[in-house]
């Protein structure tokens, strides 16, 4: 049985080597595939303009695809012509894998007014970048009904510092501190491999966030503490080092009750676990 990983990148190339681990054939597909590590048989493609060679005996398939810039024409070439140029593969080899599962974002939920937000809350994605990632979702399941959808939090984890960096360089508190809903890589990771191995069907839509949405604030005056840093002050709104954190992503808390309604459990539960991990030194960021 194969495993085939499309966008092979650092959520990717994790979740391959989880199920390399379990045993299974993993073919990884990226722009270069030499890049992959041995555990996973790279083909070098680019999805966007050309068809993958699809392993006869592919049972398992995980669609992690990133677009190379943050323009709606790179969104459109990788979730759109990047998913048709796949699922069109497929049909061509005349494969049909036991499971399918789209990695997407939380991002298609423009919820700013701090409510709850479950897999039953509507997507109202804004123009752009955001509602490609809609399309790719129901191009997925109009061509593949019995396919799964995981859309992701914020994930952060090794190399993906971002925020402990602004930290470090004096990042302030915000007087309208938004809520911010994470995931770390290893539980995004391990999240994919569990719902595709269970016994039980997938559901067609899970969220994958943490148990601790929580004000974007409270995360920069925890990580301060760690890093033995002065505890952040009120940021004046002309200041050279702005918490952007806390505008991104609206303001919504993010519900995980599904996923974890299925018998998952997080390695690191909430921000606190994670980012003590990630200041301790643990995992690595694959290239």
């Amino acid at each position: 049985m194969t495993v085939l990983i499309a966008g092979c990148g650092d959520l990717g190339t994790e979740v391959g080597l989880r199920f390399a681990l379990f045993g299974h054939r993993v073919v990884g597909l990226r722009r270069n595939g030499r890049v992959l590590p041995a555990e996973i048989d790279g083909q070098s493609v680019d999805l966007s303009t050309t068809k993958p060679v699809i392993p006869t005996d592919t049972e398992f398939v995980v669609i992690a695809i990133s677009a190379g810039s943050p323009t709606v024409d790179a969104y459109r070439a990788a979730y759109l012509d990047g998913l048709r140029n796949l699922l069109d593969a497929l049909d061509d080899a005349q494969v049909t894998p036991q499971r399918v599962l789209l990695v997407s974002s939380t991002a298609v939920f423009d919820v700013n007014d701090g409510s709850r937000v479950d897999e039953q809350t509507p997507a109202n994605p804004k123009t752009g970048t955001d509602s490609i990632v809609l399309d790719a979702e129901r191009m997925l399941h109009q061509r593949l009904p019995a396919a799964t959808v995981l859309r992701l939090a914020g994930i952060y984890g090794p190399g993906r510092e971002r925020l402990i960096k602004q930290v470090q360089t004096g990042a302030g508190l915000s007087a309208q501190s938004r809520h911010t809903n994470r995931i770390h890589r290893d539980d995004a990771a391990a999240a994919i491999v569990h719902l595709l191995l269970r016994t039980e069907h997938p559901a067609p839509l899970y969220l994958g966030v943490d148990n601790a949405p929580v004000p974007a604030n409270e995360v920069l005056t925890f990580l301060a503490a760690e890093l033995g840093l002065p505890e952040p002050t009120l940021e004046e709104s002309n200041g050279p080092t702005p918490n952007r954190e806390s505008q991104r992503g609206g303001d919504k808390l993010l519900s995980n009750q599904l996923l974890r309604d299925t018998g998952f459990t997080f390695s690191y539960s909430t921000y606190r676990e994670g980012y003590r991990a990630l200041l301790a030194g643990g995992g690595t960021r694959h290239p």
